[in-house]
């Protein structure tokens, strides 16, 4: 990939190259240090007519550590460093593009093909490193995942953080690896035939060691708020080619297979081309022809036009977050009506619908926002949008950051978990869910002592009006024992209450690779219905007849007789198969598929059947 960064330190034949943008500077140096901050040398840069300043200094390489002097009184780090070796608030250091690549024969992956598997860097493995993840490849890939997705590796204030706080965009945490370590990650991931997405935040930066102000007053601009204050400043041109270029250096220096934007509705432009369009245009004219490259985004807004191609007028995702579902599933198995949740039901009426459609918002007016919100998704693919039961996300900002299966019964995690992965729609885990971990996922931070301080009481007062909640029952953000506590415990999985529900998920992703294809989970493939006032089937049609019926008892005693439930059909000289039963003896249940082989179904509880339509 011929692409070269055009801002920060680039490492050429006879020296370093410096470029950064800063407006609000008369004069702009390179201070050079060594391994202990002294200052070595200091070299003047040359200012442009667009704001930048630049200089060639010839001597050095990949290792010289350096900051930006700015009008003689402010050391500043580069804010397009690609690595701080000791913190956000230290010295720069120079890093070579070049990497011992071993996948010159890895294309990505097509949408249609992921299984995104979602971590956190820093509590997925007991060493919090990308190089740890590698020795966990092989199980991923045996138990039927294709993709991982990173939460975000920018660096960050303190030693631990979820990623959102980042401050420098090009810079992988040194706490993870930096970024040697990731492409390490990367490399050994397309060895075994996985592809990496990385989790990015380009709607704000953290409260903590964000220097782009020093820099130039244009990153931001008053006169657009978001929920973290002044809005990034995208009608500005170097600005714009700051975050072009974030999403071009990840697809080219580290070979990642494609992005997840955090929280869209709040990158805020009015320019003529939206930024957005433009990142998916240019990172697509980039890479080379058949490079599969995935850009998702997280946006609550079910806008059908995130979707939608450029030709058609929208802004050209291959996927988008899409929260219905979860809140739906959540809702239905564990009861959940606050907050958000007062505007989902779980019944089986409205978890068809939203099956159908994509997501259940499509115009209706929103009880929690007072706002109508929706588009119909109904004429787009399912894979195009990302499901889950659990994410960080609702996971972590629950108040005691508790998984699913900490709230509901082994049955109905059982059926919640074959809803998810038997669904066309793209699915997402969260780390540790296929054995139904008994860790929590807490919000945890390391700030400095003032700022820490605010969030601790933040995070207390977010979950005051909630029932059930005292100030004292939220933990301490800043706590290390907080971080400590979110670290999975990988032994578990051999425990009797979480070995039958690992191999419940190993079957489960077999199933969906066998059987749920990109032939028959397109929407015209594909139909959910409700079949009891607490079931729902799900139907697909297969050109070759071998049609597959899941069918999810969400609640209470089911009674129900194949022959006469309309989804069911089938033509003359065929039968239904059972196939899987989530209430097998081997994942924690009671029953065995003898007890399917019959034309009516009674369970007492939540269950997921699966049926395979056979002659005979």
């Amino acid at each position: 990939m011929d692409w070269k960064l055009p801002i920060g330190a680039q490492v050429a034949a006879d020296g370093v190259n410096f470029r950064v943008w800063a407006t609000e500077a008369r004069q702009v140096e390179v201070v050079l240090l060594d391994q202990n901050d002294r200052e070595t040398a200091i070299y003047e840069l040359t200012k442009d007519e667009n704001g930048y300043f630049s200089r060639l200094i010839g001597g050095i390489g990949a290792g010289t550590r350096y900051m930006y002097r700015l009008d003689r009184d402010r050391l500043r780090p580069d804010p397009a460093s690609r690595f701080q070796p000791a913190d956000i608030h230290g010295a720069s250091e120079v890093v070579s593009p070049d990497f011992d690549w071993h996948d010159q024969g890895w294309s990505g992956l097509p949408l249609e093909d992921m299984t995104i598997y979602e971590l956190h860097v820093g509590t997925a493995t007991p060493e919090g490193t990308f190089e740890a993840l590698v020795e966990k490849l092989d199980y991923l890939k045996s138990l039927g995942i294709s993709t991982l997705e990173i939460m975000p590796v920018a660096d960050f204030p303190g030693q631990r953080n979820w990623g959102y706080d980042g401050v420098d965009l090009y810079a992988p945490s040194s706490k993870y690896g930096g970024p040697v370590g990731l492409k390490k990650l990367v490399d050994a991931a397309h060895a075994h035939g996985l592809a990496v997405l990385l989790d990015v935040v380009y709607n704000h930066f953290g409260p903590d060691g964000n220097y782009l102000r020093d820099f130039s007053h244009q990153y931001f601009t008053h006169a657009k708020k978001s929920p973290w204050g002044d809005a990034i400043n995208f009608s500005a041109p170097a600005v714009r080619q700051f975050f072009v270029s974030n999403v071009l250096y990840w697809a080219c220096e580290f070979h990642l297979d494609g992005l997840r934007l955090d929280a869209t509705p709040w990158i805020l432009d009015d320019s003529a081309t939206h930024i957005l369009k433009e990142m998916i245009v240019r990172v697509r004219q980039t890479l080379p022809g058949g490079r599969h490259f995935v850009m998702i985004a997280e946006d609550d807004r079910n806008n059908i036009g995130m979707l939608k191609s450029h030709s058609e007028g929208g802004y050209g995702f291959d996927a988008v977050w899409a929260d219905d579902f979860h809140h739906q599933t959540r809702s239905s198995f564990a009861g959940d009506n606050e907050g958000y949740f007062m505007d989902y039901t779980g019944s089986a009426a409205d978890l068809a619908e939203t099956l159908s459609k994509g997501w259940f918002f499509v115009g209706q007016k929103s009880q929690f926002s007072g706002r109508y919100k929706g588009t119909d998704g109904s004429s787009i693919d399912p894979c195009h949008f990302v499901y889950c039961i659990q994410n960080h996300d609702q996971i972590g900002n629950r108040a005691v950051g508790d998984r699913l299966n900490f709230s509901i019964a082994p049955d109905a995690y059982r059926a919640a978990s074959a809803l998810l992965l038997l669904s066309p729609y793209t699915p997402l885990l969260f780390q540790g869910q296929e054995w139904a971990a008994s860790t929590p996922f807490l919000y945890f931070t390391d700030h400095n002592a003032e700022l820490g301080a605010l969030v601790t009481k933040g995070r207390q007062e977010e979950f005051s009006h909630f029932s059930g909640f005292s100030q004292a029952a939220v933990p301490d953000p800043q706590a290390v024992n907080t971080f400590l506590q979110s670290k999975l415990k990988w032994d578990e999985q051999s425990q009797p209450e979480h070995s039958p529900v690992l191999t419940l998920y190993r079957d489960l992703l077999g199933l969906r690779r066998s059987s749920i294809n990109r032939e028959n989970s397109h929407r015209q493939s594909f139909k959910a219905q409700v079949v009891d006032q607490d079931a729902i089937a799900m139907r697909y049609h297969s050109a070759d007849e071998q049609d597959l019926l899941v069918i999810i008892n969400l609640k209470d005693a089911l009674n129900l007789t194949l022959s006469q439930t309309e989804l069911a059909g089938l033509p003359e000289g065929f039968r239904w198969e059972p196939v899987l039963t989530t209430s097998d003896v081997k994942y924690g249940g009671q029953d065995n598929l003898d007890k399917m082989r019959v034309t009516t179904i009674q369970v007492s509880g939540p269950v997921g059947l699966v049926f395979e339509a056979v002659k005979g």
